[in-house]
């Protein structure tokens, strides 16, 4: 019996020697977890993909962009022409022996742009300088003679009160001083000539400097370094009578030929498309300037100015141009609601699988909407629906952009 209690004594199990769990132990597992989390976390932000850098435009609405949907009454076709055009010359006959332009140029108004031989002038204008500080002395000169004169005369005069001296004597020196006065007047004009003849030198030599009447750009250069260059035409045809074209783009204007019996659909200040024949999916807006009040017999047109109301690097002098006179609806304009488009650069738009597609920007997000797609007005194209007035497009977006990836502004 007692064998048995003591073999059930042996199969107790003591707990009483269990050692529980300390507070360092579970503070150590905490921020072994708290660790791990910190590096997940670290490892994402170094492996997240980095925003790509975009340029971006704004949505414009129709309404602000010109397009009036009018429709055209009149179609004629004309050329670009400058209304503010030169032939820049020299204003004297010269050897050139500087010439700062070629074409292509952009000039400044003054900008010098070519130079011409001034030895000769040069030398001139030495001379007239010295002839006209030879005139000044000769002036000073005279002048202290008169005064010398005119205390004499003084001292004769009173001489002759007490009969000291004639009166010829006091004739004679009063002769003298008027002599001397007339001289004085003659050496103030002498000087005063000396002085045109130095501006005229100065002027000639100024005039071998050529400068640009406005500002412009150089469509032709028409003579070289070693060349004569003269404002008249010389035999010979050694001789040039021009050194370059300057045309004032600002000024850039279409000429259009309109025949006679369909002037009187043409009228100031109208509405005009025009298009010129390199770009003929751009629509420029123009206007009417002006109709010239006469007509040409022989072909039975009326010459009409019409203004670009845009101006760009594209449009240059002679470009042959197609004009659209438009319709006024001023009226239905104001019975139709406004056009409900907007226009977004052409760079904007990408096509994916056969879709027009244009990414948005939101929440330095880049966002892909399918859009329909209008005309081309210019470098924008219209766009019915998918992107509304004011929002930020993204243009030229890289073949790597995807809807929802992060973005950032592209430095300028």
């Amino acid at each position: 019996m007692d064998d048995k209690s003591a073999l059930l004594h042996q199969l107790r199990i003591d707990r009483g020697g269990e050692q529980q769990p300390s507070g360092k132990r579970r503070l150590g597992g905490l921020a072994a977890v708290v660790s791990m989390l910190l590096i997940g976390a670290a490892v994402w932000w170094w492996m997240r993909p980095a925003p790509v850098p975009v340029h971006v435009a704004v949505a414009q609405p129709m309404a602000q962009s010109g397009a009036s949907g009018a429709t055209s009454i009149l179609d004629a076709s004309g050329y670009v022409v400058a209304r503010r055009q030169a032939a820049v010359a020299s204003k004297i006959t010269g050897k050139m022996v500087e010439l700062d332009i070629e074409e292509g140029d952009r000039v400044k108004a003054g900008q010098v742009i070519a130079k011409l031989d001034d030895t000769n002038i040069r030398a001139s204008l030495n001379a007239a300088r010295a002839q006209h500080e030879y005139a000044k002395a000769g002036l000073a000169e005279t002048q202290v003679n008169l005064t010398n004169a005119e205390r004499d005369y003084a001292r004769q005069k009173s001489l002759l009160g007490a009969r000291f001296v004639s009166q010829a004597a006091v004739d004679n020196s009063q002769t003298s001083m008027d002599a001397l006065r007339a001289q004085l007047a003659t050496q103030r004009v002498n000087v005063e000539v000396a002085e045109r003849n130095v501006q005229l030198a100065e002027r000639n030599l100024d005039d071998t400097i050529v400068r640009s009447p406005f500002a412009g750009v150089v469509v032709a250069k028409s003579a070289q370094v070693g060349e004569i260059v003269s404002p008249l035409s010389a035999g010979g045809g050694f001789t040039r009578t021009g050194i370059g074209t300057i045309v004032d783009m600002d000024s850039l204007e279409v000429e259009v030929d309109v025949n006679e019996a369909y002037i009187g659909r043409v009228q100031p200040g109208q509405s005009v498309d025009s298009v010129l024949n390199a770009y003929p999916d751009w629509k420029i807006p123009s206007h009417v300037i002006a109709i010239i009040p006469t007509a040409d017999r022989a072909k039975a047109t009326v010459k009409v100015r019409v203004g670009l109301d845009l101006k760009d690097g594209r449009i240059v002098p002679d470009m042959g141009v197609r004009v659209s006179f438009l319709e006024d609806n001023k009226t239905a304009a104001h019975e139709q609601p406004l056009p409900r488009g907007v226009l977004v650069p052409i760079q904007a738009l990408r096509n994916e699988g056969g879709q027009e597609v244009v990414f948005v920007l939101d929440a330095h997000k880049a966002q892909r909407r399918v859009v329909t797609l209008g005309g081309a007005i210019g470098d924008s194209r219209e766009v019915q629906s998918g992107v509304s007035a004011g929002e930020t497009v993204i243009v030229d977006a890289p073949a790597v952009l995807k809807d929802g990836a992060a973005v950032t502004l592209a430095k300028p």
